[in-house]
């Protein structure tokens, strides 16, 4: 019997939000299955075909892939352009019949390395668990220095793959967004160890102001 997702779990292995599954559902792209209370549920067999994944043709094929999809702000994801270059990614390792295990997004600056999704990348090339990953352009894994993700990926046997496609943005805007990104993202800590620092201090003067005064305080107050 095939399996049925809920919609969150349909949007994940996609890769894509749940407002695109409502749209996919309206233009007849990806139907789901209505419950009794007007859920939607989606058959694991049409997300897999959606995919590019034949059941039937998945333990001859070697490739286990992650692809990962990453826009360098929010403003760029509700636009749906994570989407958009996530479904890119989906037709392109369907149209090469890759088995696609895992589909990972980002959003985030290009020259940041605490990218959630992209520490999860890390530790699946690490534990060995894929084979290949797939991106739109090099700089959806990193701006610079690509040379050594390269290297250190293929030295655990995984390979990186790069499908060139018009973009949204040039380069130079989207550096320009990196970079105002990276500006924030430093402003925030210069300022936020200022705000602790500001707090350590006030509760150290609140503290001093609640100790008793010392025996020598109290004499010299009591002397006229």
């Amino acid at each position: 019997m095939d399996k049925l997702v809920n919609i969150s779990e349909a949007a994940d292995r996609l890769g894509v939000s749940t407002k695109t599954l409502r749209m996919w559902d309206k233009d007849g792209k990806l139907k789901p299955v209505r419950t009794s209370g007007k859920h939607r549920r989606y058959l694991l067999s049409d997300i897999e075909k959606l995919q590019g994944l034949d059941p039937t043709k998945q333990e001859e094929k070697k490739e286990v892939i992650a692809q990962y999809s990453r826009v360098s702000s929010h403003e760029q994801k509700e636009k749906g352009d994570l989407d958009r270059q996530s479904v890119r990614l989906s037709q392109h390792c369907a149209n090469k019949g890759y088995q696609v295990a895992h589909v990972l997004t980002d959003v985030g600056s290009g020259m940041s390395c605490n990218r959630p999704r992209l520490k999860q990348l890390f530790k699946l090339v690490e534990d060995h668990a894929i084979t290949k990953v797939v991106v739109e352009h090099k700089d959806r894994l990193t701006r610079f220095n690509f040379g050594v993700y390269e290297a250190y990926f293929t030295s655990h046997g995984v390979s990186i793959e790069w499908v060139d496609d018009d973009k949204s943005k040039t380069y130079e805007e989207e550096l320009v967004d990196d970079m105002i990104s990276l500006m924030s993202s430093f402003s925030s800590k210069i300022y936020g160890k200022r705000s602790a620092e500001n707090r350590k201090r006030r509760k150290l003067e609140k503290l001093a102001a609640s100790l008793p005064p010392t025996k020598k305080a109290s004499k010299d107050a009591a002397e006229p």
